[in-house]
Parts: structure tokens; C-alpha cells; sequence
């Protein structure tokens, strides 16, 4: 990748952080996914020895987890804090215009980790995976309810299950990464659109 050659595979551990190691795992599990990306391949891109690693996390297992973890969990701290911040009278349209904007803020900001988490997610090791779903769920969770009001309030589309435009709903986000531009259009441009598509 762009940037190795330019950087000292000698430089001492303690001149990079743990942040650091955690940016470049996401860049390359974004692009290569779980298999494809080794301790190797990361300390190259950092510019420290694979065995530095070892200061910081005890496997790449650790790393992976932490990724893909923290990339959802951005989210829905960011969704969440939204929700909880729209006053008492927001209606559901409100609720889930908002609650999309939220997320695509928060996974566009972080878009190498939140795209690592569903790149990586297939080919990761179980335990990897059986802790980011503990994590998907809490999240999905806040979704659930979102979609089961929309459809008990009439705001979907008719004769759509509330799983089926959750579903919807979250891919339709979640892909946006591999293909939204900054200078096409707003983030809250592209929430109004995606809330065009689920609501009525």
C-alpha cells in the first residue's frame, strides 16, 4: 500500500500507539478482509516490527475484534445520543430521518472501521465473530424498534414486514461507503433520500 516504503521498520515501538496499530488493521481488513491480512502486513504499514505488535494486543485476533467492534459501536453511541436528544414530541418520521442521519455520520467519519466490520465479519475466526455479534445485536436492536413503530404508526410502505424494511434499511446504509462521494450530494441530502425510500 501507499506510504511503506516511506516508513523505518526500526522505529521503536514506543513512537506509535496503539491507535495507530488499530488505523492500519482497519485500512487493510476494509480492503482485504479477515484471511488475507496478517500481524505482518500490519506492522508494514505502521512501520514497526510484527513482533512490536505484541506491546499493544496479544493476537490478531485482538485486533480484529477491536475493529470491527469499535466501528459499530461508533455507531450506535451516535445513533443512540441522537434519539435521546430529539424532544418528546418527534414523530416517527422524525425519529427515523434522524436516526438514519446518524448513521451514515458516524460510518462515513469511521468508514475503514464500520467497512472492515462487514468485510471481515464472513472470513474472521468464530470467536471474533460470535463478539461482534453481540455487538450488531445491541445495535440492530435500537433498529427493531424504530421499524416495528414506523409500521404500527402507517409510516412504511404497505404490506412490507417490519423485518424486511429493517433489512432494507440497514444494507441500503450500510453499503453507502463503497459508493457515496462527499461531493455528490450532503449526508443529510442522502438521509432525507433514504428515509424517501422507507417511509410515506
Amino acid at each position: 500500500m501507499a506510504g511503506r516504503t516511506n516508513k523505518k521498520v526500526s522505529e521503536p515501538i514506543e513512537a506509535k500507539s496503539r491507535r495507530e496499530i488499530l488505523d492500519a488493521a482497519a485500512r487493510l481488513l476494509r480492503s482485504q478482509g479477515y484471511k488475507a491480512t496478517t500481524l505482518r502486513d500490519i506492522a508494514e504499514e505502521v512501520g514497526i516490527r510484527a513482533a512490536s505488535i505484541y506491546y499493544h494486543f496479544e493476537s490478531k485476533e485482538e485486533i480484529a475484534s477491536t475493529v470491527m467492534n469499535e466501528g459499530v459501536d461508533w455507531v450506535f453511541d451516535a445513533v443512540t445520543a441522537t434519539l435521546q436528544h430529539l424532544p418528546a414530541s418527534a414523530g416517527i418520521n422524525d425519529r427515523v430521518t434522524a436516526a438514519i442521519a446518524a448513521h451514515l455520520n458516524a460510518l462515513h467519519k469511521h468508514s475503514d472501521y464500520t467497512s472492515a466490520a462487514m468485510k471481515s465479519y464472513a472470513d474472521a475466526p468464530d470467536p471474533v465473530r460470535q463478539l461482534a455479534r453481540e455487538h450488531r445485536r445491541r445495535y440492530e436492536s435500537i433498529w427493531v424498534r424504530l421499524i416495528d413503530d414506523a409500521v404500527a404508526a402507517g409510516a412504511t410502505p404497505p404490506g412490507v414486514s417490519s423485518e424486511t424494511l429493517r433489512l432494507a434499511a440497514l444494507g441500503m446504509l450500510n453499503w453507502s461507503p463503497e459508493w457515496y462521494r462527499a461531493g455528490r450530494q450532503s449526508i443529510d441530502r442522502l438521509a432525507a433520500e433514504f428515509a424517501a425510500i422507507l417511509l410515506r
